[in-house]
């Protein structure tokens, strides 16, 4: 079993990686963490072999945590989660050891295939003894860099999904409706319940009824996290 460490700040994204990798067999979550810090200590403690990190931490960036996990001799592995997409970014990630790079917003498919990807050459480089050849090491590697298979649906856009999961994530215990959805992010309140649908189906929201005083009920969306489905 390959034990995963989510270091992710946003609690929403945070429950959602912990579930999405819950679902990948050969996976458990060794915890979740929200910050820098916390990561270290984490590992520090070991049963860690994989962190999943997000770069844009509270306290630290985190390509320095990768330098002071590298540091420390701690020997895991790293798969960089996140919507930094400067190149400088990117270089910096390869040069501290970042074996996988997602992109924030993905499906549990894209994330999916990276673990499995990663699980591959884990096994492969697990294995004792010597390389055959640089044959072999080229197959090795290539099991890293495989394309992944989890685009988001015809029509949809990451930027739009990215608003509305941000809205859902600071909407008040009540929840979020499409409409209010709409007015936060400025598209059609179709499209925003068309959003909010894809993130509940996703498992990262939840729906619920919301009963007023005539009429049916209204379908509001709440974080994966927030307490039990309606």
């Amino acid at each position: 079993m390959i034990r995963v460490l989510v270091v992710e700040d946003d609690p929403v994204a945070a429950e959602a990686h912990r579930v999405y990798v819950e679902r990948v067999a050969g996976f458990a979550v060794a915890g979740v963490v929200h910050s820098g810090a916390e990561a270290l200590r984490a590992v520090g403690r070991g049963a860690v072999d994989v962190v999943l990190l997000d770069l844009y931490l509270p306290d630290v960036h985190g390509l320095a945590v990768c330098r002071a996990l590298r540091a420390a001799g701690r020997d895991v592995d790293v798969i960089a989660v996140t919507s930094a997409r400067d190149l400088a970014v990117v270089r910096a990630a390869v040069s501290v050891g970042v074996v996988q790079y997602l992109l924030k917003p993905f499906t549990f498919a894209s994330l999916r295939d990276k673990l499995d990807q990663y699980a591959e050459f884990r096994a492969r480089a697990a294995r004792p003894g010597e390389v055959s050849g640089q044959a072999e090491v080229d197959g090795m590697l290539a099991a890293l860099r495989t394309p992944g298979h989890g685009p988001l649906p015809k029509g949809m856009s990451g930027e739009t999904l990215q608003a509305v999961t941000e809205a859902l994530s600071g909407a008040a215990a009540g929840g979020l409706s499409a409409a209010a959805a709409a007015d936060l992010t400025g598209v059609s309140r179709v499209t925003a319940r068309r959003y909010l649908e894809y993130l509940a189906e996703s498992g990262l929201a939840r729906r619920r009824p919301h009963y007023g005083q005539v009429g049916r009920p209204e379908v509001r969306f709440h974080p994966a996290g927030d307490g039990p489905a309606g």
